[in-house]
């Protein structure tokens, strides 16, 4: 009888066991890791020792600095929509000191392909008038220039980058605006670029320092300006001339800084410089009398230079 009950209790010990082991308790459900935001605010700055726009100077040689921040929305992963604002130091010959900038625009992705296309405002506080006898406006203090208050203008773009391999990437960019600088005139800019990344492999100071090579050859289509910036040959406006501009470059990265090392040209003439800038240090007599140049006034704001470019660059969501 012993044996008997003792084998029942066995029995009912296993089966319980069993049971239980069947019967496993449901844990607490993980929740799955939130979507990332869409949002993001890029920004960064930089110093240079010239700031080189289209091949020209826009700080009559001086050093120039930058500061930007960017808000940017990701619809998915291969659509950007973004506006930003920048500012930069430059020495304008109406005495403008300061660019502010305004942009926005899309930039989808396709693969190795990335576009952007936008719409960019520059704004020049601070002008002053200058031309002789003209009313509201003060005689030119130095040389014979002639500058508006206003130099106010806007673009639109279309950019374009083919990423190759990890190494090398080609693009283009076209800008076009119906009053560049407010001189009347119609521009178009359009460029090709080429980078070669070095791969990690060849990176320098024990493989923390990243380093590339770049270049852009671009050309600046120019229409006629209005009356103010004509002469006794042309009063209408003169018919600019158009110009060819390149640079190339060497660059290191560490981190979120960028140290950028880079040759600027273009193949204006220094009269022809100084009719199309109507710099405020350009010499008279200098240059070859015409028409198109009355006074003989000669620039040296397109030529060449080496400009040297301290920048950093990053975004909220890089930070975290």
């Amino acid at each position: 009888m012993k044996k008997l009950l003792l084998t029942a209790a066995a029995a009912i010990v296993l089966s319980t066991s069993a049971m239980g082991a069947d019967l496993k308790m449901p844990g607490k459900a993980v929740a799955p890791p939130p979507p990332p935001s869409p949002w993001d605010v890029a920004f960064g700055a930089s110093i240079a020792s010239d700031y080189i726009w289209r091949g020209i100077t826009q700080s009559n040689h001086r050093p120039s600095v930058t500061a930007y921040t960017e808000l940017r929305y990701n619809s998915n992963p291969n659509l950007q929509w973004y506006a930003g604002i920048s500012g930069s130091s430059i020495s304008f010959p109406n005495q403008a000191a300061l660019e502010m900038d305004f942009y926005g625009g899309v930039r989808p992705t396709f693969g190795p392909l990335a576009f952007d296309f936008g719409f960019w405002q520059y704004y020049y506080p601070g002008g002053q008038c200058y031309f002789g006898g003209l009313p509201g406006c003060a005689p030119a203090p130095l040389g014979n220039f002639v500058a508006k208050e206003d130099w106010h203008f806007y673009d639109i773009y279309a950019k374009g980058t083919w990423t190759v391999n990890d190494q090398w990437a080609l693009g283009f960019n076209v800008f076009w605006s119906p009053n560049i600088l407010n001189t009347g005139a119609q521009s178009t800019y359009a460029s090709g670029t080429v980078k070669y990344t070095a791969p990690s492999s060849m990176a320098l100071w024990y493989g923390n320092v990243g380093w590339y090579v770049s270049g852009e050859l671009g050309g600046q289509w120019l229409g006629t300006s209005d009356a103010f910036y004509g002469n006794a040959f042309f009063p209408g406006g003169v018919d600019f001339v158009d110009y060819a501009t390149w640079n190339v470059g060497l660059g290191f990265t560490w981190k979120v800084f960028t140290l950028d090392l880079r040759y600027y040209d273009t193949d204006l003439s220094k009269g022809d410089c100084a009719v199309y800038t109507s710099a405020h240090t350009a010499a008279l007599g200098q240059a070859t009398f015409s028409s198109y140049n009355p006074t003989g006034a000669s620039s040296n704001w397109c030529d060449a230079r080496f400009v040297a470019k301290l920048s950093f660059d990053l975004s909220l969501i890089s930070l975290k």
